[in-house]
């Protein structure tokens, strides 16, 4: 089958390979680095996701690189004297320079070629959030939308989306730069979980903190209901890192406080975890503007 339009996607958006099996579907992959080796974030194809959990859970600080302008001109150069658009849903700007390499790809082949059919798309999300908005991009697309269509709906929708966050590690936010050593330091000592969003601009801003797992659950259940809007067309998703069984009873406190179409538990990707720390946790969701 043929779409009205070819979509590229990044490993951020935490989808694995499978649900990206379709006619027209492009994938593009972040890398990182740990031990002085480098992998690649395949959509879960052949990462040992277990194992990275297992090294993040036992105090490995990984790093990760940026998709580079080289990657983006191999995909976009095949679009050269071509009709069929290319939609890339990206990363957000506000994490990482690959929104910025992918513009200049694409300005540099165009430079050369003229206009291309290509569209990039700046999600302003992260991990399932991305994801989140991919998965309606599929859904659109099978249902014969035209890009134009789609563009609209991205365009109306990204401000929607809700990331609320919390993680169970503070060495990683102070690797960050997020927290201080000190503020690491006490923190951890009595238990203190920092509460996270993805703002309008896209980057991770701290809004708060609780004490105990327990309570950092609860919050950011609480905070999604406060700021969902049409709960019931919805699919909710979870994101965890490592801990599963943490991510389940998020979804059961989920569920007392919305009435939602489904609620879907899956891995945090590995690039997005390298950042997070073992035990990171995610809702995401549409709602109340941002």
């Amino acid at each position: 089958m043929t779409y009205k339009f070819d979509l590229l996607v990044d490993s951020c958006c935490d989808l694995t390979h499978d649900e990206l099996e379709e006619p027209g579907i492009k994938k593009i992959s972040m890398t990182i680095q740990l031990d002085n080796k480098e992998y690649i974030d395949d959509f879960q194809e052949t990462f040992d996701y277990n194992w990275f959990m297992t090294e993040l859970k036992n105090g490995a600080t990984p790093s990760t690189s940026q998709i580079n302008i080289g990657n983006y001109l191999d995909i976009f150069k095949d679009y050269v004297g071509q009709n069929q658009p290319l939609l890339y849903v990206c990363f957000s700007s506000g994490l990482s320079g690959s929104y910025n390499n992918a513009m200049t790809a694409l300005s540099m082949l165009e430079e050369e070629h003229g206009k291309l059919p290509i569209t990039i798309i700046d999600s302003l999300a992260a991990c399932l959030g991305e994801g989140l908005l991919v998965r309606n991009v599929l859904n659109l697309r099978r249902q014969e939308k035209t890009l134009e269509d789609v563009v609209l709906w991205l365009n109306e929708m990204i401000p929607r989306l809700h990331s609320w966050v919390t993680v169970d590690d503070l060495k990683h936010l102070e690797r960050g730069g997020r927290i201080s050593k000190t503020s690491a330091m006490i923190g951890s000592m009595i238990k203190v979980k920092p509460i996270i969003c993805m703002n309008a601009e896209g980057k991770l801003i701290n809004t708060g903190k609780v004490r105990g797992r327990k309570h950092s659950l609860e919050k950011i259940a609480e905070l999604t209901k406060e700021t969902i809007e049409q709960e019931s067309e919805q699919d909710i998703l979870i994101a965890y890192a490592g801990d599963k069984e943490s991510g389940e009873k998020l979804k059961a406190i989920l569920q007392d406080k919305v009435s939602v179409k489904s609620i879907s538990v899956k891995p945090m990707g590995p690039t997005i975890a390298s950042h997070t720390g073992y035990g990171a946790l995610a809702i995401f969701s549409f709602g109340i503007i941002r």
